[in-house]
């Protein structure tokens, strides 16, 4: 028998992708047909069980023998704990609207346990569980933004948009903002070193990238331009894929003052006249981020620019005091956020 292997056809490679996408796109709607089916059945469970509680005057102890008989008909399957039996029962009564059934028919069963042991208002419940299927959140990106309160957050920052973009795009460029940016996942437990917050923040650049939202690239830091050779230095360029547009974030350690947007005015024009494909992509928008503001002086200075810019303030204020205390101050945060950001890889960083 010849060693020597038959030359492929003209065209092998392609038809090897086609059936690899084919397979690949088949098993991903599998999982989804079998998740939806798990869902539904724990909804049916559920409701049993409530049911019977409800007209029969079942003591909820039948729970754990209802378990335990389960297990012993369907050995080897799991989700049937006197646990789990009682979250059914839990979803079963959660309340109901179209949102949520939409939602939860294509959410795992631990992202439904989150909400449910998390949310009680049934509103923030659909809020979190229509974003957790849109944006693909894990079940830890899930918990963190329902604690962290990401829906009373959510585009909350004062702004001009309403007045310097039309209307569809500037409620669309609002919810980019958020109010306030909270970066506790920098999780510092000692005083930190400079060189110590540098590596937090770079260990933790995907958080910071999650916590300015979805569709976030990161474009550079300190971006250098020239207008007739003078230099300027933008403090952090973003691309918002999901949006198509670009974003400039300017950080101040200190309280907001209206000098500030001048500066931040003039970057979000000069990248809109230079960087944006004025065919592909929407109007670029600017966020100041600071460490404390005056709402009046906020208002009567966003009405003095004429470019789309939102002002925001960024927090600790999630984590415990004793911890606040062992945090660097705003000018070593800045600092470090600057070296960080310019230190990393090259390619281009995004949040999905």
């Amino acid at each position: 028998m010849s060693d020597q292997v038959s030359p492929l056809p003209q065209g092998y490679a392609e038809l090897l992708e086609e059936l690899k996408t084919t397979v690949a796109r088949s098993r991903w709607q599998a999982q989804r047909r079998i998740n939806t089916e798990l869902v539904e059945m724990y909804w049916r469970i559920g409701m049993s069980i409530q049911e019977r509680l409800e007209t029969e005057a079942y003591g909820t102890s039948v729970i754990n023998r209802l378990s335990q008989d389960l297990q012993d008909a369907f050995p080897g399957t799991r989700g049937f704990s006197p646990r789990n039996l009682r979250y059914m029962r839990t979803f079963a009564n959660a309340g109901s609207s179209e949102v949520w059934q939409r939602s939860a028919a294509k959410l795992p069963w631990g992202h439904i346990m989150v909400l449910l042991d998390k949310l009680d208002d049934l509103q923030q419940r659909d809020w979190y569980a229509a974003a957790a299927v849109e944006y693909g959140w894990t079940r830890n990106v899930l918990l963190n933004q329902i604690m962290n309160r990401l829906h009373t957050r959510t585009g909350a920052a004062p702004s001009n948009f309403p007045t310097q973009l039309p209307a569809a795009d500037s409620e669309l460029a609002q919810q980019l903002t958020r109010d306030p940016y909270v970066l506790d996942f920098l999780d510092l437990t000692q005083p930190a070193a400079e060189r110590d917050l540098e590596q937090a923040l770079m260990t933790r650049l995907q958080d910071f990238l999650l916590e300015l939202g979805h569709g976030f690239a990161f474009v550079g830091r300190q971006y250098h331009f020239t207008v007739e050779g003078d230099d300027f230095y933008i403090d952090l360029l973003f691309f918002n894929w999901a949006q198509s547009r670009f974003v400039v974030v300017e950080l101040k350690i200190g309280n907001f003052a209206p000098e500030h947007l001048g500066k931040l005015g003039f970057y979000v024009s000069w990248v809109d006249a230079n960087l944006r494909d004025h065919d592909r992509h929407l109007p670029t928008v600017g966020i100041l981020l600071c460490s404390g503001r005056n709402d009046s002086v906020v208002r009567y200075s966003l009405a003095s620019t004429t470019q789309p810019l939102a002002v925001a303030d960024y927090t600790y204020d999630t984590l415990p005091a004793t911890i606040q205390e062992l945090l660097p101050d705003e000018a070593q945060l800045a600092d470090a956020a600057h070296t960080a950001l310019e230190h990393a890889p090259n390619d281009t960083h995004s949040n999905g």
